[in-house]
């Protein structure tokens, strides 16, 4: 009976290929559209997470907000050097591991032997700014505190730099000018992962003083990269850090601080929640393509119904049961959608090779077996009506259809 009910499915989805080709390409791509949608909102949660936990977890970020009434600055709380000199030396903040102040060049143009580039970001900083964001050389090395005492003009820099300057020549030792200014290449980056909306090889970190000396100028600096003693003093450091600088600054008002600590651990907490939000909402969106599609079994198989009204009358007639019609018409439906949703995930896993601006997919075993799950699902769902009616016809009534 089961047999004899496939074999009757099966002759009436290939009875009309065009028709049924059109229902699995429905299904199709609402099944391929949830797992490489799935597949982005993942790939990029991991990129985002991935740049953060770069900075590493037990970082801290330090900027200045000058503080206003009436929209007039009423007083002067920009970081200088001396600052960050306070933190790394003061009693008062035991957890803080290094301190790194951080400025930054704008519009920086770097060229060797007549190649330019013009470079993303342009850094003067500290040695201890390298472990604490976590970069690591591929080649040479990094600069030193003498280095920076001595304001000598050399630089490290990232893949993208590197390969746009100097292709396969090896960098280190090289001189490259910025914006006119010779340096000495000490080092070039290992790559970073570029996912995102720029790219983190693109940049050229430099000792402090140079960079002040030649191309941003003396004045404050734009931020200072704190590391904490472990993940777990992150937050006692923070407080440490906001406490020196008030008292260096004379901040009474401690409620509202004229400083922002950016803590790492807390914005890949909050990054990761809202890129998870993202993820469910592009789900939500491909799961309509789904209910497009299935609306789409629907009509097709109501279509087939009614045309094929007089075989049902006589295969009722030669005594065929309500249960055998109705099961020909629910396994032909099942049929279409689970042909949809296995070429569906085909799609899905070869597009989730594909990175899509700039963003790599992460595929997700979960989405393949829900969304193959929902398709099978929607088959058995919109085809029980269209095979109901299907079942319900009398015989009399079938064989007097035109």
């Amino acid at each position: 009976m089961i047999v004899e009910t496939v074999r009757f499915a099966l002759r009436g989805v290939a009875a009309n290929k065009l028709r049924s080709g059109l229902t699995v390409l429905g299904l199709l791509i609402g099944v391929a559209a949830v797992i490489l949608l799935v597949a982005v909102g993942q790939g990029a949660s991991a990129s985002v997470q991935s740049s953060i936990e770069g900075l590493g977890t037990n970082t801290l970020t330090v900027r200045s907000e000058p503080a206003s009434s009436g929209g007039a600055q009423i007083r002067d709380y920009s970081l200088t050097v001396d600052d960050a000199r306070a933190l790394a030396e003061s009693s008062a903040a035991p957890d803080v591991k290094s301190v790194s102040p951080q400025v930054s060049a704008q519009a920086v143009t770097a060229t060797y032997e007549g190649a330019s580039h013009a470079v993303g970001q342009s850094v003067g900083t500290y040695p201890s700014y390298f472990a604490a964001s976590g970069s690591k050389v591929a080649k040479g090395g990094y600069f030193t505190n003498d280095d920076v005492t001595s304001a000598r003009k050399v630089v490290v820099i990232g893949t993208t730099v590197a390969d746009d300057l100097f292709g396969d020549v090896d960098p280190v030792g090289k001189k490259v000018q910025l914006n006119g200014v010779p340096f000495t290449v000490r080092g070039v980056l290992a790559s970073q992962d570029a996912g995102g909306l720029s790219d983190a090889n693109d940049t050229a970190i430099a000792p402090l003083s140079a960079v002040q000396q030649s191309l941003s100028g003396y004045g404050p600096i734009d931020s200072i990269l704190v590391a904490a003693t472990s993940p777990t003093t992150v937050n006692a450091a923070e407080g440490e850090v906001t406490a020196v600088l008030n008292a260096r600054h004379d901040v009474t008002n401690t409620a509202s601080s004229p400083y922002t600590v950016l803590n790492q651990a807390q914005l890949l907490q909050a990054r990761s929640s809202a890129l998870s939000t993202f993820t469910t909402l592009l789900a939500a969106v491909a799961g309509i393509s789904l209910l497009v599609g299935g609306i789409g079994v629907t009509n097709i198989m109501l279509v087939t119904v009614t045309e094929r009204t007089r075989e049902i009358g006589i295969r009722k007639a030669l005594g065929a049961r309500r249960s055998a019609i109705l099961g020909q018409f629910l396994v032909e439906a099942t049929l279409l959608s689970a042909l949809g949703g296995l070429i569906g995930v085909a799609v899905g896993v070869i597009g989730s090779r594909f990175s899509f601006a700039g963003v790599q997919p992460v595929l997700v075993p979960g989405s393949i077996v829900l969304a193959v799950t929902v398709s099978v699902a929607i088959g058995l769902f919109f085809g029980s009506y269209p095979a109901a009616r299907a079942g319900a016809l009398r015989p009399i009534d079938a064989l007097r259809y035109e």
